[in-house]
C-alpha cells in the first residue's frame, strides 16, 4: 500500500496542475487578471490641454478605461457609444469616469489630431494620449477599442468588448454597463472577460510579438463567472 501512495500523490499533483493550466488559459489578457490592481497613469496630456492622472478620479466610484484611436474604423464606429456611455453615467455629478487613452503613433492618432477630433465630435469623456505606450502595455491592451472597468478599490472587474455586436441594432448584451452596475453594487459582474474586437493597438514590436498569442478580434468568446463580493 505504501508503494502506491507516491503514484497517487503524483497523479493528484498532475490533476491540480492541469486544472491550474486550464484556469490560466481562460484569460484572454496576457498581463492582467480579474481582481488585479489597475495600473495607474500619471500626467498624461489630454485633448483639453490639461494633464491627467488616475488619482485625479478618486471621488468616482467607478472608472471605465478604453484604449482606442481615430485611425481604426471599428474604434471610430464606437466613439458615439463611448460618448453616450459618458453622458449616461459620467459628468461632474455622475458616478463613473470614462477615460479614453490612445497610444498609437501615426499622425491621425497623435494629440493634435485627437484634439481636433474631440472638439468636432463633441466628446464628453477625457481623451488622453500616451506617446510612450507604457500604459497600454501595462494593461495588456491589444485591440481598439478595448475596455476595462475598475471598481472603487481600482481593481479590474471587467475587461474586453463593450458589447456583443458591432452593429448597434443587434446588441443584446452591454458588458461594460453590466460591469458598471456590478461595481456600484460592490459585486463582480456575471461576465468578466470578453475578447475585444477591432484593430490591433499599434505598439512597438516587442509588445506586438507578445500579442500574437491573443485571440483575434471579432470573436465573441466570453467567460461567465458567478457574482461574488468585489
Amino acid at each position: 500500500m505504501m508503494r502506491i501512495r507516491p503514484l497517487l500523490l503524483l497523479c493528484g499533483l498532475l490533476a491540480i496542475g492541469g486544472t491550474a493550466a486550464r484556469l490560466q488559459a481562460e484569460s484572454f489578457n496576457q498581463v492582467l487578471a480579474i481582481g488585479d490592481q489597475a495600473p495607474a497613469w500619471e500626467s498624461l496630456p489630454g485633448v483639453d490641454g490639461q494633464s491627467h492622472s488616475l488619482s485625479d478620479l478618486k471621488e468616482k466610484p467607478v472608472v471605465v478605461v478604453v484604449f482606442t484611436c481615430a485611425s481604426c474604423p471599428t474604434a471610430a464606429d464606437y466613439e458615439e457609444r463611448i460618448n453616450a456611455l459618458s453622458r449616461k453615467y459620467g459628468g461632474d455629478l455622475g458616478t463613473v469616469a470614462v477615460v479614453a487613452i490612445c497610444v498609437n503613433q501615426v499622425p491621425e492618432d497623435q494629440l493634435p489630431a485627437l484634439t481636433q477630433r474631440a472638439k468636432s465630435m463633441g466628446f464628453q469623456f477625457d481623451y488622453l494620449y500616451d506617446e510612450s505606450q507604457k500604459i497600454a502595455k501595462a494593461y495588456g491592451a491589444v485591440f481598439t477599442p478595448e475596455f476595462y472597468v475598475l471598481n472603487r478599490d481600482r481593481k479590474v472587474i471587467y475587461m474586453g468588448a463593450m458589447d456583443d455586436s458591432t452593429e448597434p441594432s443587434k446588441i443584446s448584451r452591454r458588458y461594460v454597463e453590466e460591469a458598471i452596475a456590478a461595481a456600484e453594487a460592490g459585486l463582480t459582474p456575471r461576465t468578466t472577460e470578453v475578447v475585444a474586437r477591432g484593430c490591433l493597438v499599434r505598439t512597438n514590436r516587442d509588445s506586438r510579438q507578445a500579442s500574437r498569442s491573443r485571440p483575434q478580434g471579432g470573436s465573441l468568446l466570453q467567460i461567465p463567472r458567478p457574482s461574488a463580493p468585489g
